[in-house]
């Protein structure tokens, strides 16, 4: 349907006639003032020290503890995510919060010896000023969180530009981030490109997550302004299966990764290589387990597969899936919204898109690998690197077979989706671009090094 570039409307994907949203873009102009007033903003909030910036954090996290069961029911509502998945995705966010609020009272340097003579040197870690943060729809709380969260504990003032289809769980966010902190702090400018490019050129730093196309662009503004980015932009996953693992298991695990959330994640499954004589009992084992995942209702509790986040959506993965060799599903799901059913193919040409793009839905490749070196290696034929799921009872090989994997995260025995939020995140070739997000790694971006040398004012120093 048509979209007026002036106005941000999201519609509920289970019953598109449901307007979740309606409001007007922010402007590029609107854009550029927010970040001059989070600049101004933040030097107060940095000012203030460790234990303001503690406790607004902390008091965010009781905030949207409390918002619990409405920020769960309006996730379902505007952009489809499975009820269960989305009260997990709250407590996550929750947990979040919790964690980076002890961030304020971590060492900020060092101190060393100088290399020669008396003196002192010092390192010290400083807030760069203004974070840009650029998020996705599908995970429209733990992502914006993950980002504004070490930004903010470091001193940072955030500028939030939400995808238009979760702005209202963006409004409601920033709501609750505004209550427990200083004004200017933390600003939200719903929109589309021109705010997306607006913010790029007047931010101290971008993080963003999306396409890999988008993503792309903001690269190269960021970095040709001479400004730190960061860029997450999705995968190609491969879940390996290795002929010693248990095939229903492993037909769980997969099965999940493929369909949870319709495939709507970065690191969702979307190649299923079997190695030597797995492919058999593999093959039924995932096609009954898929077969038993039924695009449904994404309200009800026991939903695993909802709607797609838009009819053109699903309608790319209808298409992808089209006069290949189905194992299962290929269809359409009943009901008003933009459903498909999880969806199975093997015998998939060479060069097929399927083998070289990202779908983003809840569709999958089965082959088969005469051997795990040859599986490695065609898990590493594409340009994505973000994650693989290697299913096996064998030590030895997920210690020592997998060394060969291009991928920035390895799971064993596992689904590909599911990321430890104190861990780094992130992955290798067009998967990422930049340092990586969440965990300890995640203030280093939103700070800058300073190196001090002290000596004693009667000294002779060069």
């Amino acid at each position: 349907m048509p979209t007026d570039a002036s106005r941000i409307v999201s519609r509920n994907p289970a019953d598109p006639a449901d307007i979740v949203c309606d409001l007007p873009a922010t402007g590029a102009w609107a854009t550029v003032e927010a970040a001059d007033r989070g600049r101004d903003a933040h030097r107060a909030w940095y000012a203030a020290g460790a234990a303001a910036r503690s406790s607004a954090l902390t008091a965010a996290a009781h905030a949207v503890e409390e918002a619990a069961d409405e920020l769960a029911d309006l996730a379902v509502r505007e952009v489809g995510k499975p009820l269960t998945e989305a009260r997990a995705e709250v407590s996550r966010t929750v947990t979040i919060l919790r964690y980076y609020a002890q961030l304020p009272y971590d060492a900020t340097g060092s101190v060393h010896e100088p290399a020669a003579g008396t003196g002192l040197l010092l390192t010290r870690r400083r807030p760069r000023g203004v974070a840009g943060l650029i998020t996705p729809w599908n995970f429209p709380y733990a992502i914006p969180v993950w980002k504004a969260a070490p930004a903010l504990a470091a001193g940072n003032a955030v500028v939030l530009k939400p995808a238009p289809e979760a702005t209202a769980c963006a409004l409601r966010l920033t709501e609750l981030f505004q209550q427990v902190l200083p004004d200017g702090v933390f600003a939200l400018v719903p929109g589309r490109a021109p705010e997306g490019n607006a913010l790029v050129t007047a931010v101290d730093a971008v993080s963003f997550t999306g396409s890999t196309l988008t993503g792309g662009a903001v690269v190269r503004t960021a970095t040709a302004r001479g400004i730190p980015v960061q860029a997450e932009t999705g995968g190609l996953n491969a879940a390996l299966v290795l002929p010693d693992a248990d095939p229903a298991r492993a037909a769980a695990h997969i099965a999940a990764a493929i369909a949870g959330y319709a495939g709507q994640k970065c690191t969702a499954t979307s190649r299923v290589i079997a190695v030597g004589g797995a492919l058999g009992p593999l093959r039924d084992a995932l096609a009954d387990a898929l077969r038993a995942i039924p695009a449904a209702d994404p309200s009800r509790p026991a939903t695993v597969c909802g709607p797609l986040i838009s009819e053109q959506a699903r309608e790319k993965v209808l298409a992808a899936g089209h006069d290949l060799a189905l194992l299962a599903g290929g269809k359409r799901g009943d009901g008003p919204g933009w459903y498909a059913e999880p969806t199975l193919v093997e015998q998939v040409p060479s060069g097929h898109p399927l083998l070289r793009e990202e779908v983003f839905g809840p569709i999958a490749v089965l082959l088969h690998a005469d051997d795990l070196g040859r599986a490695v290696r065609m898990t590493n034929s594409v340009t994505y690197g973000l994650v693989t799921s290697v299913h096996t009872a064998d030590l030895d090989a997920a210690l020592h077979g997998l060394d060969g994997l291009d991928t920035g995260m390895i799971r064993v025995n596992a689904p590909s989706t599911g990321v430890d939020f104190h861990l780094p995140f992130g992955g290798t070739k067009s998967s990422s671009h930049g340092p990586r997000e969440q965990g300890r790694s995640a203030p280093d971006f939103y700070t800058s090094t300073r190196t001090y040398a002290l000596h004693r004012a009667t000294d002779s120093t060069t």
